[in-house]
Parts: C-alpha cells; structure tokens; sequence
C-alpha cells in the first residue's frame, strides 16, 4: 500500500496545485501545452535516449504490443459503435477517445513515480508509439485516406527529431562539451511536472458533464484498453517490466488532444472534450486499481 501511495499521491499533489492555481490565475493554457510539446518533451525524449538502457527486443515488443491492442481497440469501438447505431460524427468520436491515450501528462509521470528510471525509458517508447498513431494515423483513420500525408505530418513534430537526435549522439558516442548534458537533464525534468500542472489547469477550466456516452468512452479507455495491452503483452512474451509500462501507460485516460482530432476530422468536439474530463477524473479511482494488478502496492 505505501508504494501505491508514494505512486499516486505526488501525482494527485502536482494536478490538485494546476486545479487550483486554474482557478485562481487565467493562465494561457494553449503556451503552456506548446511549451510541452515543442521543448519540455523533445528534450526529455533527447536526454532519455542519451541514458537509457533499453533493449532493441523491449523496444520493438512494446511497439508491437500497443500497436495491436489498439488495433483491437479500435475494432472493439467500431463494432460498439454499429451495435448501439451511432452516427458517424459519434463513432469517430468514440474512435478517438478509446484509442488516444494520455500517455504524455500523466503517463509518463505515473510511471516515473511507479517503476522509477527504467520504467520511464519504456514508457517513452510507448509514448512514441502512440503519438505516430494519434498524429500519424489517427488522421488518416478519422477522415479516411491519406496515411502517407499524415505520417509526413508526425515527422515535422519536435518529438521525433529528439528521438533520431539522441540516438545519432548516442550511437556516434558524440560528448556534449561543458556540462551541457547536465542542462539537457535539468530541462528535460522540469517536463513531467510541467505537463501535471497542465493536466490541473485544464480539469479546472472544464465542466463535468457525464452522460452514457462519456461513461462509455471512459470504459473502453480506462478498462478495456490496459486488459488488451496486458494480453497483448503476454501473447508476445514481453518481459515483466515491458508489460508493466505496457499495462500503466494503457490505462491512462484520454488524451487531450483526443477532442482536437475529432472536431478536427469529423467527430463531435464537445462530446470528445466531455470524455476527456470524465476519464481524467475516473481514471484517479481505476489507476491506484491497475497499479495493484502490476504488483505495485
């Protein structure tokens, strides 16, 4: 029970101050998320593919594993979308928030705090991993046709550039000259605690309001996806740690981005933000659960 506290609550600590500084202070939500995405997490990736000590067979079988439980995720979601006649816009809404985790704000920082350093250098495999599928193929799925156009897209993002940096420093056995390496690590902490404070701002600025759909959309996303990551992992034969990123990281909520991918290409906006809210805040009663069926607790 205290290694599930020490998990959860730092956490829960970190949002519960971006909750309330939302509602004290109009921040700029839209900086602060630029400032993740363009400069916190590029670096955090950089500096963990300068350290991490991972394996090609963790690498490609946590790949591997995500990949197919989302193909089945996906699979799930539209056949619950026929089964219960939704309309298109509804159906890609459902899509998209099943499928799209909040590996980033929450994510990496779950884990950070649940399985330490070596938990993080996978579940920033798993991060990349799902953001080729939200920015890459998400689209593509979403609007129908033009994979290659999308894929184009998620090669112009800062994270991927990080990624082929650190391995060529790292590969090449470049050294950063004056203790830049340290600067690189120092920036690329602040990113996890930067990202919570976020995850806060944003629960603060927006209304909970649940529905059946939100409901459902938060299933799929909160249980159904960690269960078909756990089986994913275990029909590949990943090793206990790899299923344990693998399993947490799954298990996350959905991502905020998920209602700008679908407004964007066809779904409904407003329902996709409402599921974000809804599993955000379901998802501090069925992580601590998740947490206990890896081992940690």
């Amino acid at each position: 029970m205290e290694a599930l506290l020490n998990t959860v609550v730092p956490v829960a600590f970190i949002v519960l101050m971006g909750y309330l500084i939302g509602k004290r202070i109009d921040f700029d939500l839209q900086t602060l998320s630029k400032l993740s995405i363009y400069m916190l997490v590029p670096v955090l990736i950089f500096d963990v593919m300068l350290r991490a000590k991972l394996t090609g067979a963790s690498v490609i079988g946590i790949t591997a594993a995500f990949f197919l439980a989302s193909i089945v995720l996906y699979l799930l979601s539209l056949g619950l979308s026929k089964w219960l006649r939704f309309d298109q816009g509804t159906t890609k809404t459902l899509i998209a928030s099943a499928t799209f985790p909040n590996s980033g704000n929450m994510g990496l920082s779950l884990t950070f705090f649940a399985l330490g350093q070596p938990g993080l250098d996978r579940a920033i495999v798993f991060f990349i991993a799902s953001s080729v599928l939200m920015f890459g193929l998400g689209p593509a799925f979403l609007r129908g046709g033009g994979i290659v156009q999308s894929l184009l897209f998620t090669l112009k993002l800062p994270l991927f550039w990080a990624l082929a940096g650190g391995l060529l420093v790292r590969g090449l056995e470049i050294p950063l000259p004056l203790g830049l390496d340290q600067g690189v690590h120092l920036l690329g902490q602040a990113c996890i605690p930067v990202m919570l404070l976020t995850l806060g701002i944003q629960i603060a600025r927006s209304k909970p309001e649940w529905g059946r759909f939100e409901l459902q959309a938060s299933s799929l996303r909160l249980l159904a996806a960690p269960l078909l990551a756990g089986l994913a992992g275990w029909v590949l034969g990943l090793e206990r740690l790899d299923v344990q990123v693998l399993v947490l990281q799954s298990a996350m909520p959905i991502a905020v981005n998920a209602f700008l991918m679908a407004g964007e290409f066809g779904g409904d906006g407003i329902r996709a933000a409402r599921a974000v809210v809804a599993s955000s805040v379901l998802s501090f009663v069925t992580i601590p659960m998740v947490l206990l069926l890896i081992g940690i607790g």
